[in-house]
C-alpha cells in the first residue's frame, strides 16, 4: 500500500514525499481511512510507529474540505485541538502539522507552560485552526478568557496514557466540560490499560478500535540487552561503552532530576559532551538541549521520564537506561526512542544488583527475556549485596519488598513525573481566600491514580517535600521545598 492509496489530497500527498515517506505505517495505513470517514477512533501502537502522521494528515484534509469559520469580528476559530502530556511533544506535533500542511492555507500553533502567556494571547487573537496544547496552560487561557473551544470539530487526545500517567485526569475532564459534545474524537495510546479504556468510554462514541501490536510490546528492530554492573561503576561503564563503540548520539535515561544533572557534569567533565533534560530546567534550556542533540553537535543527552514522549529523532542509534525505571511500562517508552520508522536501533541497560527486581517486572511487562551481557571490569564486585531504593516516600527493598507508602505499583511513585505535571497546570488568578497549590490532577495529600505516595524528587531525604506555594517567582515554582522534621522531646 502507498499513501496515494489512502484517499489524501495531492497537496499532502506532495509534503509527504518531499519527507521521502511513499509508504504508510501499519498505524497510519488504518487510522488515516478511519479518521477521513469522520467517526471517532480509539488507536493503539508502539511508539515511534508514526501515530502523529495517522491522525494529522486526516484532519488537516478534512479541515481543508471546508472554508474556515469565523467568530463576530472576522478572526478564525480554533476548529481541531490536540492535547499532549509535555511541551516537547506538543512542540513535535505543532510542528508536523505545519510540515504536513504546508501548502493548504489552516494556520496552527502550540501552547504550553513555562513561557509567557502574552506571546500566546497575541498569536490566539490572529485566529488560529488548529491549537496543539499541553493541558495546564490550556485551562489557563480558558480561565482568563482569552480562547474559544466552542467551534472544535476535531478533538485529539494524543499519549493518553502519559497522559494519565502524569496525574492529568482531571485535567482532561475539564477540557472535555468546555469543547462541544458533538465532534469528532481520537484517542492515541502507545499501552492500553483499564484507566485508558474508562477514558475510551466517556469520551468516544462508537470507536473504530485499531491495534497494531500487542499491548506494551517492544519492536523487534530494537537490540536490547541488560548490562550487570557495579553500584559505583555505573558513571564509568557508560563512558566506557561511549568510547569503545564511538558513539555520536546517545540517549540517556535516569530516574531522578539531580541524577541526570550528576551524569551529564561527570560526562562533560570525562570530555564526553552532555546537557541534561527534565522539569526542573528552563523552557528554553529544554529547547536548546533538544536541538543540539537532534542536530548532532551534542554527543549525549541525559533525560528523565518526563522528557521519553516528547523527542522523536530520525535515526537515534543508542537509548541508555542508566538507571532502571520502577514502573515498567516506562521501558517501553524509553526504549521506544530508537528503532523508530523502521530504522535499527540499540536499547542498554545498566543494571545494579538494587534494581534486579525492576528488571524482571519489566521482562514480565513485555513477555520476553532481555539478554544479559558482561563488561570485563566493570562486574557487580564480590560480595556486593542489593540493598534498598528510596523514591520519595516509598522504598524497595531486597527482593521486591515495599516500605513506606502505599503503592500499586514497584517503586511506588515516578518522582519525576509530577513536578513537571505541577509546572503546566493552571494557575488560579491570585485570591487571598485560596489553599495553597496542590499537586495537578491530586487531590493534596492523597494518592495518585496509581494509589502510591504523592510522587517528589529526593532519594533518601528521610522528609517529605511539597511544591511551593502559589504566588512565588514563576522560574522556582516547582521547585520541591523540604517541610521542617517533626521530632517528640525525649522523655
Amino acid at each position: 500500500m502507498k499513501f496515494t492509496d489512502l484517499g489524501l489530497a495531492e497537496p499532502l500527498l506532495r509534503a509527504v514525499r518531499e519527507q521521502g515517506y511513499e509508504t504508510p505505517t501499519p498505524i497510519q495505513a488504518q487510522a488515516i481511512p478511519a479518521v477521513l470517514k469522520g467517526g471517532d477512533l480509539l488507536a493503539g501502537a508502539q511508539t515511534g510507529t508514526g501515530k502523529t502522521a495517522g491522525f494529522t494528515l486526516p484532519m488537516l484534509q478534512r479541515l481543508s474540505s471546508e472554508p474556515p469559520k469565523r467568530d463576530a469580528r472576522g478572526r478564525v476559530v480554533i476548529r481541531a485541538l490536540i492535547l499532549t502530556p509535555t511541551r516537547e511533544l506538543a512542540a513535535q506535533v505543532e510542528e508536523s502539522v505545519r510540515t504536513y500542511g504546508k501548502y493548504l492555507k489552516l494556520s496552527s500553533m502550540v501552547m504550553f507552560g513555562g513561557v509567557g502567556m502574552q506571546p500566546q494571547i497575541d498569536r490566539l487573537r490572529q485566529g488560529v485552526d488548529i491549537l496543539v496544547a499541553t493541558p495546564g496552560r490550556l485551562l489557563d487561557h480558558h480561565q482568563q478568557g482569552t480562547l474559544d473551544l466552542s467551534h472544535v470539530q476535531i478533538f485529539v487526545l494524543d499519549e493518553a496514557d502519559r497522559m494519565l500517567d502524569m496525574g492529568f485526569i482531571h485535567d482532561i475532564k475539564k477540557v472535555l466540560a468546555i469543547v462541544p459534545a458533538k465532534k469528532q474524537s481520537l484517542l492515541f495510546s502507545a499501552t492500553f490499560s483499564d484507566e485508558i479504556k474508562a477514558l475510551a468510554d466517556r469520551l468516544l462514541n462508537q470507536p473504530a478500535l485499531i491495534e497494531v501490536a500487542r499491548r506494551n510490546a517492544t519492536a523487534d528492530l530494537i537490540e536490547q540487552k541488560a548490562i550487570p554492573v557495579g553500584r559505583d561503576k555505573k558513571k564509568d561503564l557508560l563512558a566506557h561503552l561511549i568510547r569503545q563503540g564511538d558513539w555520536h548520539q546517545v540517549l540517556v535515561f535516569t530516574r531522578m532530576k539531580h541524577g541526570a544533572n550528576r551524569l551529564a557534569e561527570y560526562l562533560n567533565t570525562h570530555g564526553i559532551s552532555a546537557m541534561a533534560i527534565h522539569g526542573n530546567k528552563s523552557q528554553g534550556a529544554r529547547t536548546k538541549a533538544l536541538a543540539e542533540f537532534k542536530a548532532g553537535t551534542l554527543q549525549v543527552l541525559v533525560a528523565t521520564d518526563i522528557a521519553a514522549r516528547g523527542i522523536d529523532i530520525d535515526q537515534l542509534p543508542h537509548v541508555v537506561n542508566f538507571e532502571m525505571p520502577n514502573v515498567p511500562e516506562d521501558y517501553v517508552h524509553r526504549i521506544g526512542r530508537t528503532g523508530r520508522a523502521g530504522a535499527q536501533g540499540e536499547a542498554v541497560s545498566l543494571v545494579c544488583l538494587d534494581e534486579e527486581i525492576f528488571l524482571a517486572d519489566i521482562e514480565k511487562l513485555i513477555k520476553r527475556s532481555i539478554p544479559r551481557e558482561t563488561v570485563a571490569g566493570f562486574e557487580p564486585p564480590p560480595g556486593e549485596r542489593a540493598e534498598p531504593i528510596v523514591l520519595g516516600r516509598m522504598t524497595i527493598g531486597v527482593g521486591g519488598t515495599k516500605r513506606g507508602g502505599g503503592g500499586s505499583r514497584p517503586g511506588g511513585s515516578r518522582p519525576d513525573a509530577r513536578p513537571d505535571a505541577r509546572r503546566d497546570a493552571p494557575r488560579s488568578q491570585p485570591q487571598s481566600h485560596q489553599p495553597p497549590r496542590r499537586d495537578a490532577g491530586t487531590p493534596q495529600g492523597q494518592p495518585s491514580r496509581h494509589g502510591s505516595a504523592p510522587r517528589h524528587d529526593r532519594v533518601g531525604a528521610g522528609h517529605a517535600t511539597q511544591p511551593a506555594p502559589h504566588g512565588q517567582p514563576h522560574g522556582r515554582r516547582d521547585a520541591p521545598r523540604p517541610q521542617a522534621r517533626l521530632t517528640q522531646p525525649k522523655r
